[in-house]
């Protein structure tokens, strides 16, 4: 099949969509597919983007992000007579389609779509609930892990020794992502706990909440900022950790970084929503919180007991082999794929 995905984001960017769109091209074109991905950050006038679609000529049109892409998508599948398919994202399903202003775009793109995915079943819910009438053309397909390292010694080059204990925040800097809500537990944790220490890696996507975490990270000895970070060196770097935290107030189904984490045996963090529970169970495989006091609790807990951070790690890797796996992923785009071209 020829396959053109459409993505607000691409690599190198290090943003989730960037991510997991890499992950499925990647995937697709071991298949023998071709594939072409268009990125909306990369034309700098998106007017270009049909006529490079147009000369592509593919069989099926995929984007991700209905607000962003969807009208896009379904535009251009008109004008080619093929099909096409949306990936709900966690801003389409969390904020999007409750905005006043953005909720018609959402909803027509998608009423327009003759395909809809979605990385969980939690979010296939909220999306029926919302339009009943999308039910039929929504495929739930989870997301897996393809983290390719570039090897280094992070920590010497981070100035730590094996007797500290890291927490690592791999996100974006955005509102969404909820980064700033660890540090004031986090800083009252290194007054007991001196080889406690923060890491943060992803770039600053809004200006105004990056601020807000430099200024709060400003002057922690303990607490380090480490700019956008390639998404290679961030799969090298979770060997170096010992808690990979995740603090969202929302997601659009699987988080990226908790599952790269998993798969590398990391312990994991992670604030108590929809998005990270459909990863993680609580004390099994990872530890989950809904307030301050209890990260705070949980984290103490870490730091106190090595034992548990090897427990979850452990059976956080099993997991991701057991029911995450790539290859599953790929088919199921396949198959999603196949159907709809077959419905013609």
């Amino acid at each position: 099949m020829r396959i053109a995905l459409i993505t607000p984001y691409y690599s190198p960017s290090v943003r989730g969509n960037a991510i997991t769109v890499e992950r499925i091209a990647s995937g697709l074109r071991d298949r023998g597919h071709l594939v072409e991905a268009y990125s909306l950050e990369v034309f700098e006038n998106r007017r270009d983007i049909p006529s490079a679609i147009r000369a592509f000529d593919p069989n099926l049109i995929h984007g991700f992000h209905a607000f962003m892409t969807g009208n896009l998508v379904v535009e251009e599948a008109r004008r080619l007579d093929v099909r096409a398919v949306i990936t709900i994202t966690g801003t389409d399903v969390n904020v999007d389609l409750f905005h006043p202003e953005r909720r018609g775009r959402v909803v027509e793109a998608l009423g327009r779509a003759q395909g809809i995915g979605v990385f969980h079943e939690s979010i296939q819910k909220k999306l029926l609930r919302e339009l009943p009438e999308l039910d039929g053309k929504i495929r739930v397909i989870h997301q897996t892990v393809a983290c390719n390292e570039k090897p280094d010694d992070y920590r010497a080059r981070w100035g730590l020794g094996p007797q500290h204990i890291v927490f690592f925040f791999p996100a974006g800097i955005r509102r969404v992502k909820n980064l700033t809500f660890c540090i004031p537990p986090l800083s009252r944790l290194q007054a007991r706990h001196p080889d406690l220490r923060a890491l943060y890696a992803g770039p600053i996507v809004e200006e105004e909440e990056g601020e807000r975490l430099l200024s709060l990270l400003a002057g922690n000895r303990w607490a380090r900022y480490l700019g956008a970070v390639p998404h290679e060196e961030i799969c090298s770097m979770l060997r170096e950790v010992d808690v990979v935290v995740n603090s969202s107030l929302s997601e659009g189904g699987m988080s990226n970084a908790l599952l790269e984490a998993m798969s590398r045996g990391v312990a994991v963090l992670a604030s108590d929503i929809e998005g990270n529970r459909s990863i993680i169970v609580d004390e099994v495989d990872g530890l989950l919180f809904t307030s301050e006091e209890e990260c705070e609790q949980k984290v103490e807990r870490l730091i106190r007991d090595p034992d548990l951070r090897r427990r979850l790690g452990r059976q956080a890797k099993a997991k991701i082999e057991k029911e995450f796996s790539l290859e599953g992923e790929i088919d199921a785009y396949e198959r999603f794929y196949h159907d709809l071209v077959k419905s013609r």
